[in-house]
């Protein structure tokens, strides 16, 4: 009797495996080629999918590819530059968050409590960095120049006597030109009352809640006026632009294909740019605000609806592949600056001769790191052409920069300026240091040189908003694993 049922339940279970099998090749065959939109939808079903499964291989303008990137960050550079950013010569950046805006009337600041920035009380900050010369990075540099400059003031006062007042003024003019022909940032007036030093790990970047028009119009305004393009031409999701039925953004990126290299490279960097801080904002985000205590921590939906495909009509992965261009370009110039760190008397002071020195120890194992990296961006391939365009071309690419870096000014939240700015400022010396390479070539072994010369804001901005997309890159590994969680 058992046997017999045995047998009868294997024949009927042979059965249904054949059946299913045969069912499924049936199906598999009448499956038909996805349309785009069959394939958006599909993939926002899977959450890692829909988000990152596009972001992979060559980046666009340059020989580098996206997983390449990825390890050498994750691995060789995140933590170290996560260290090195933690240091006492890094951590502390004078900036003045009360210059007002100049393109239009101030909103107001944020009256979010997670929008104060704290700044840094005078006994905080080491003394070596209060010192008052930006410039100097050695404690024999910061003796000696004070010398220097009484000397060049008293010269300077015995010619001025013979000068008029309207001479004493064109000459004054030349001199701030000079100091900013190769400046791609309007800097702050470090000597300002307003200016004022803040610890960066005391006020990180994060989303305190700051967003709306107020914030919109900035970067609308950076997109609209400053990335070179034409009103006629709307960049893809603008609200402003007219309705244009399916186009999803194909008439924005023709115009831009029809570009020339280093316009299409400013909007890169500038989508870039916006991408990194929106991933900051997604990474670190203000879930709830309870009993008197905030709570920051990722927010798998605001990363969705900034980068997923289907929500953003596929701009969500060129976004992000903007954001690992960016980052091969500032890596580059970190490339190109080294020989100006590897020289024995630069030594980042703080006035604390054991923490000086490990400092630069961790700053020189970063550039090793860098030059070891095989698939670095060729900026020679930049303003290339005949010689009088290239310089035009060039002046143009500065000066609209600049005036982005103006636009931070008009952040409502004081914390988003402060970071702005930063991470501006970083990207400007990023453009310096490239387009100094002659200077950088010549400089002197064992003394300062006047043809190239960073300020310690400039470099604390550098090495800050470099460490900013590397996070950025890092946090990318990290949503990953958490869309896939999700789903």
């Amino acid at each position: 009797m058992w046997k017999v049922t045995l047998q009868a339940f294997g024949v009927l279970l042979l059965a249904w495996l054949f059946g299913t099998f045969v069912l499924g090749c049936f199906q598999q065959n009448k499956v038909k080629p996805q349309t785009q939109h069959e394939h958006l939808s599909r993939a926002s079903d899977s959450g890692d999918q829909s988000c990152l499964c596009h972001l992979t291989g060559v980046l666009d303008d340059c020989f580098c590819d996206v997983e390449s990137i990825d390890v050498f960050n994750n691995f060789k550079i995140y933590p170290r530059i996560k260290k090195l950013t933690e240091r006492d010569y890094f951590r502390y950046y004078k900036v003045n968050l009360k210059r007002p805006c100049p393109f239009w009337p101030d909103d107001g600041h944020c009256s979010i409590k997670d929008c104060h920035v704290e700044p840094c009380p005078e006994s905080k900050i080491p003394v070596g960095i209060k010192s008052g010369n930006y410039n100097k990075h050695t404690q024999a540099a910061n003796t000696m120049s004070d010398m220097t400059e009484c000397e060049q003031a008293e010269e300077l006062g015995a010619i001025n006597s013979t000068l008029s007042n309207q001479s004493k003024e064109a000459f004054a003019d030349w001199a701030r030109h000079d100091d900013a022909q190769d400046h791609f940032c309007e800097l702050d007036d470090e000597t300002s009352p307003d200016a004022e030093y803040v610890d960066l790990l005391l006020n990180p970047e994060r989303f305190t809640g700051y967003k709306g028009s107020s914030a919109w119009r900035v970067w609308n305004s950076i997109y609209e006026e400053n990335c070179f393009k034409p009103r006629s031409v709307y960049r893809p999701l603008n609200p402003l632009a007219p309705s244009r039925g399916d186009d999803d953004g194909e008439g924005f990126y023709k115009w831009l294909e029809g570009l020339c290299l280093e316009k299409r490279v400013f909007y890169r960097l500038i989508s870039g740019l916006h991408s990194s801080i929106n991933i900051h904002l997604c990474a670190e985000y203000l879930m709830d605000e309870g009993w008197g205590r905030s709570v920051w921590s990722p927010n798998i939906q605001e990363f969705r609806q900034r980068f997923d495909i289907a929500e953003t009509k596929g701009e969500g992965t060129r976004r992000l592949k903007n954001l690992y261009f960016l980052y091969l370009i500032e890596l580059r110039a970190l490339y190109k600056v080294a020989p100006y760190f590897e020289r024995a008397f630069i030594n980042l002071y703080t006035g604390n001769a054991q923490e000086d020195g490990a400092t630069k120890d961790l700053l020189l194992h970063v550039f090793n790191e860098i030059k070891a990296f095989p698939m670095h961006f060729d900026e020679k391939s930049m303003f290339a052409g005949d010689k009088m365009e290239a310089k035009t071309l060039k002046e143009e690419f500065r000066l609209h920069f600049k005036n982005i870096s103006r636009i931070m000014d008009c952040v409502g939240c004081s914390k988003c300026r402060l970071w702005g700015k930063l991470q501006t400022q970083g990207l400007g010396t990023a453009l310096k240091i490239l387009f100094s390479e002659k200077e950088i070539k010549n400089l002197p072994e064992h003394s300062p040189s006047k043809g190239f010369q960073l300020t310690r804001q400039e470099i604390v901005a550098l090495l800050n908003g470099f460490g900013r997309l590397s996070t950025s890159i890092y946090q990318l590994h990290n949503f990953r694993h958490l869309l896939k969680e999700d789903r």
